[in-house]
């Protein structure tokens, strides 16, 4: 049977996984990603001992929500929180369901590193829940700034960060990469030797949409020429027929 601490942090993890899939708004996904850090510096004692005088809320980053999913999984109870999540955010996948249990992994995924909602732990565990081998972590670079994309310091931080995942959650892996931004010009806006070190590297546009034809033609062939590059990102600016989400 699990400790307190670990049925709090997985009932967190569970939480932020279905905010991120409904795709909820990021301040409410970092409001659990913040209880989770809150409850990982508490020790079992610490944490049944506030649970039972109902005073979880009184630790920062601990609120009404985060504080009552917590307290359901230290008193091992069912959460109805979580169960309205599951309920609100479950997809139907209807015809595609062949097809969706065949994938062994998501090759574009963005984590709170730069727009995306979740720690890479957590995206780490959600994919392994549904049975996948890997998932590549592909966060903005440094020229997206409206995604707090990450410049090369930042991205050497990440993959001691996802290094250290990956030793805990073996033999799942976590693959290295960036979605980088493709220039004007062709070139992409992180250099060379940076870029090596990735193990999958997404090239997008997100600027000067409007180019003429032949113009944007030789923008995207000159990012596909890069040996670095492995995937063009979004090429039909996110136009996707059938739409949905």
């Amino acid at each position: 049977m699990q400790e307190p601490r670990q049925r709090a942090n997985a009932a967190l993890l569970q939480a932020i996984y279905y905010l991120d899939r409904e795709l909820a708004q990021s301040t409410k996904v970092r409001a659990f990603a913040r209880a989770l850090a809150t409850v990982d510096a508490l020790t079992d004692d610490e944490l049944v001992e506030r649970t039972n005088n109902q005073t979880l809320t009184e630790l920062d980053g601990i609120g009404p929500s985060t504080g009552e999913v917590i307290a359901d999984a230290v008193l091992d109870r069912p959460s109805a929180y979580l169960a309205k999540l599951d309920a609100r955010s479950r997809i139907p996948i209807g015809a595609g369901e062949e097809i969706r249990e065949a994938l062994r992994g998501d090759c574009h995924m963005h984590s709170m590193w730069s727009d995306g909602a979740a720690p890479i732990a957590a995206m780490a565990e959600a994919a392994r829940a549904l049975g996948h081998d890997y998932m590549v972590l592909t966060d903005h670079s440094a020229r997206l700034t409206i995604a707090h994309g990450l410049d090369e310091t930042r991205v050497r931080r990440q993959l001691d960060e996802v290094a250290a995942v990956n030793r805990q959650m073996a033999p799942f892996r976590v693959l290295t990469g960036l979605e980088v931004d493709i220039l004007e010009d062709g070139s992409l806006d992180l250099h060379d030797d940076l870029l090596a070190d990735l193990d999958v590297v997404v090239g997008s546009v997100h600027s000067k949409f409007r180019m003429p034809r032949e113009d944007m033609t030789r923008r995207l062939v000159m990012a596909i020429a890069s040996p670095h590059v492995d995937m063009i990102g979004h090429i039909t600016n996110r136009k996707v027929a059938g739409g949905g989400r």
